[in-house]
């Protein structure tokens, strides 16, 4: 059976908008089990009382590449209605911006990992609305890498930014409407909210059990195996390591022009058999743009073969050890600005703590990171465990 989504139950909820404004919050992914966008379908619900759109980072219809490149204001030729980007001079919606509207809708595909920025869209315009007194409701939507699996440190507020707003560990294992929840109960001032749930999933589904359509909730996110994998190659954007931006397997592979794979591959082996579940694959590729464009970059692709059992944060932590200390001086950690913070490394927005960029300098010990993974952790399980709805 398909899971439907709260896009795809829009029709059959038993709440009446009609006499109201309204407002939604959607990107090129929010689409229903057909693929029809749910700009069309909130005209055919609501008719003229669809009143604005707005769009998260790279844009409404997702065309826009890379951080910090800011999408416009515009009105949709086709749709004839106002289109606010929240990726712009504003992460934050104005008060003009949500001017006349009484409910917004928010439907967002997520990828499951702390560092993406549309649980923060989500909730910076849920606070909002709670000093505007507007209604916030989520279409919910699966988390494509499941509702079980949590890894990775949870957040030090010390280094929060637009990649962590919050204290959530990087694979959160929560879905947008959960992630709304934690936010109205433990860590902002509430809104008026409420989540039109998924029917059919279940907690241990990956995207590919859904029997929905994926499509690239960003530019660089061809695949749902590529969301698996984002958990373990994101960080490096915090490096002059290419994660695969600019080929088509981009945030499945990492590299660099100074490695060699087959014999790094041989000298990585056996401090990667902690880890289960995966493959790494030697493998050479040139990117088209970002790091290294038109230069042959050697590396790895990773192959999940049991996605239960792998561990993507570590994975991607313990491969950045041993390629800081392979490479040396060759390797370099990325300068500000990151998403607008301008004050400390990248990485350490990324990663949330200073503690892993230290752990990877020293070269410290597995034990040492699973230290840092489980600071907090307790509390943050907890608190998740209440808001839980599927």
């Amino acid at each position: 059976m398909t899971v439907k989504t709260g896009l795809d139950r829009l029709k059959t909820i038993s709440v009446d908008y009609n006499n109201q404004n309204i407002a939604l919050l959607c990107h090129g992914a929010s689409v229903n089990s057909e693929l029809d966008h749910s700009i069309n379908i909130f005209k055919s619900v609501f008719g003229d009382s669809l009143k604005k759109v707005f769009g998260p980072q790279h844009g409404l219809i997702g065309n826009v590449q890379d951080n910090m490149i800011e999408s416009d204001h515009y009105d949709h030729p086709y749709f004839k209605l106002p289109v606010y980007s929240l990726y712009s001079e504003t992460r934050t919606p104005s008060t003009e911006m949500l001017s006349g509207i009484d409910t917004i809708f928010v439907d967002l595909q997520d990828v499951g990992c702390r560092i993406y920025t549309y649980i923060y869209t989500m909730t910076l315009l849920m606070k909002k609305c709670s000093d505007l007194g507007i209604k916030v409701v989520i279409l919910d939507r699966p988390n494509p890498i499941g509702g079980i699996q949590v890894e990775g440190n949870i957040l030090d507020e010390k280094f929060k930014s637009f990649v962590g707003l919050h204290p959530l560990a990087i694979r959160h294992g929560l879905t947008m409407g959960e992630v709304a929840l934690m936010a109205n109960k433990y860590w902002q001032k509430p809104c008026e909210l409420s989540v039109i749930e998924m029917i059919g999933w279940k907690r241990e589904m990956y995207f590919r059990d859904t029997g929905l359509p994926w499509v690239l909730p960003s530019p660089n996110l061809a695949t749902p195996e590529a969301a698996i994998t984002f958990v373990a190659t994101v960080m490096y954007e915090g490096t002059n390591i290419s994660e695969g931006r600019g080929t088509t397997i981009s945030l499945e592979n990492i590299g660099h022009p100074s490695i060699e794979p087959y014999s790094f591959h041989e000298e990585l082996e056996p401090k990667l058999t902690h880890i289960d579940g995966f493959k790494l694959r030697p493998c050479i590729f040139q990117p088209t743009f970002q790091k290294h464009a038109r230069v042959d970059c050697g590396g790895f692709q990773i192959h999940v073969t049991d996605r239960e059992a792998f561990k993507p944060w570590e994975l991607g932590q313990c491969l950045m050890r041993e390629i800081y200390h392979h490479l040396g001086d060759k390797f370099q950690w990325t300068q500000p600005p990151y998403e607008y913070e301008y004050d400390d490394a990248p990485i350490n927005f990324i990663n949330g703590t200073d503690k892993i960029k230290k752990w990877i300098e020293t070269n410290g010990s597995n034990k040492d990171l699973d230290s840092i993974a489980h600071e907090n952790k307790d509390d943050f399980l907890s608190k998740r465990k209440e808001i839980l709805l599927y």
